[in-house]
């Protein structure tokens, strides 16, 4: 009997995984397309870089904030109502973007909303399913589990990109510009609306599984220091923030929305297979390593695409950027989820993601003017500096301190 309940719970835990995979799918196809067209419908709508930076500011600001309430609720509430919460928060966002122009009122729609200017694994709905995968999963296959979750959903946001070029057959098609923008946010709405369909089947949490999800412990000093080196990347990241790299390869090179579409998707199914390799890489020398070795490349790539002489040299370099820059993400997640104790899952990945949030949130503004100086380029050497610098500490800091399966 009891290897029975031991399977059919195994079996009940995995469904839950690849729900949780189809949703951030959705999202992430979602995420492919809206990070590319809001900065183009803006243009559209006659706003400069300065203005597309404080949107981007507005959009970071306001994940942080929802990200911060999420982790206060989160360990006291049932998961399943946040999380269709979340979904409804997107779709109501894909309605509203296209109903405004004032650019106060695009800003306002940004911050409550759910479209990340920097493309990344930001917002409401990742710690609420970060701590539902890690309950499901075990400490053996918890770092897999992770690299799929991101596999998934960078492989789906390269889609998204690809599809970020239908505007331009709509164009030819008889269609206004802003027409054909207006239509993909509607797009985006509808995923919102599946995606609160799938979350629906996720199971209620009970009162006895909720009583354990406590605020931070004997992990808080652990929590808080990871959180302020993530701070540091995160604000480095939002100088490149993808709506202002789409921005910068618009102005510096010209490029049209099709071959932006076909770039971004190349360079997210390059990030896609990256997560894969970088739990495999992690099972050989640790997951602080796997961070830090691969992560710093990536950085002198992106300082090297900022001197690019031609639009094929900028694209090649940010391609070789693309692999390797991602393969922080399931590993500091699994890090971040090993480290501390399963009662303060759910405040840990809140608390981790927040600061990110708000560092990322500053950043877009100033790159926004940057991107208006002589040297359009000078977001971008900022970028890699900054991260370079985090990569050495996040080394210095947390070398030694090991995920429960490095310990055996």
């Amino acid at each position: 009997m009891t290897d029975i309940a031991t399977e059919s719970k195994a079996s009940t835990a995995s469904a839950l995984i690849r729900l949780l995979y189809v949703a951030r799918g959705l999202r992430g196809f979602g995420d492919g397309f809206a990070v590319i067209i809001l900065p183009a419908y803006m243009t559209a709508l006659g706003y400069d870089a300065v203005a597309v930076g404080v949107v981007a500011t507005a959009s970071l600001s306001g994940t942080a904030l929802l990200t911060l309430i999420t982790g206060w609720i989160a360990p006291r509430h049932d998961l399943r109502p946040l999380l269709i919460a979340g979904a409804s928060l997107m779709a109501v966002t894909g309605i509203a973007f296209p109903a405004v122009e004032h650019f106060v009122l695009i800003a306002l729609v940004a911050f409550i909303g759910t479209i990340n200017a920097s493309g990344g694994d930001l917002g409401m709905l990742v710690p609420l399913e970060h701590a539902v995968l890690a309950h499901s999963a075990s400490d053996e296959r918890r770092t897999t589990v992770f690299a799929r979750y991101s596999l998934i959903g960078a492989l789906c946001t390269a889609a998204g990109s690809l599809a970020a070029s239908l505007p331009d057959f709509l164009v030819a098609g008889g269609s206004t510009q802003l027409a054909a923008f207006r239509l993909m946010f509607h797009v985006y709405a509808a995923l919102g609306v599946i995606c609160a369909a799938l979350y629906r089947c996720v199971p209620h949490t009970q009162g006895e599984e909720r009583a354990p999800q406590t605020p931070l412990g004997p992990s808080r000093g652990t929590v808080y220091k990871l959180a302020a080196l993530f701070s540091i990347d995160s604000f480095a990241g939002g100088f490149v923030a993808q709506s202002l790299l789409v921005l910068w390869l618009f102005e510096r090179f010209d490029l049209s929305l099709s071959a932006a579409g076909l770039f971004f998707f190349w360079s997210s199914t390059l990030s896609a297979f990256s997560y894969p390799v970088a739990a495999w890489i992690a099972k050989r020398i640790g997951l602080v390593n796997t961070m830090v070795f691969t992560h710093i490349p990536s950085s002198i790539f992106l300082i090297l695409a900022a001197f690019a002489p031609n639009l094929y040299v900028a694209l090649g370099l940010l391609l070789l950027r693309a692999a390797l820059s991602q393969m922080d993400v399931p590993t500091r997640t699994s890090y971040v989820m090993a480290v501390v104790t399963p009662a303060e899952r759910p405040a840990a990945a809140s608390l981790t993601a927040v600061p990110r949030s708000l560092a990322s949130a500053i950043s877009p503004a100033i790159s926004g003017a940057l991107l208006m100086t002589s040297f359009t380029g000078l977001p971008l050497v900022v970028c890699g500096t900054l991260k370079i610098a985090y990569d050495l500490a996040l080394l210095f800091s947390f070398r030694h301190i090991k995920p429960p399966e490095e310990k055996r």
